[in-house]
């Protein structure tokens, strides 16, 4: 596994976060807890992934078909429908 540079996480955390926190009436440190500890951040990490290539929101929309299913493959983004 290649792990992805720390600063392209940091923006991503700091992008997708608020996200999560605003649509789901969270503080940020509790969401961010929900977006590290997730599969997609995971996969984030993971340059292998390919998951550089998609903007904040499709994240934030991969971590919420995460959240709804438990798997962030099911998404759209990932399955390429």
């Amino acid at each position: 596994m290649r792990r992805a540079e720390p600063e392209i996480i940091d923006y991503y955390d700091s992008e997708v976060v608020p996200m999560i926190a605003e649509k789901y009436g969270l503080d940020l440190m509790d969401a961010l807890k929900k977006f590290v500890c997730s599969k997609t951040h995971e996969m984030l990490e993971n340059e292998d992934c390919g998951m550089m290539e998609f903007g904040a929101e499709a994240i934030f929309e991969i971590w919420e078909c995460e959240k709804v299913t438990g798997d962030p493959r099911n998404s759209i983004y990932i399955r390429g429908e």
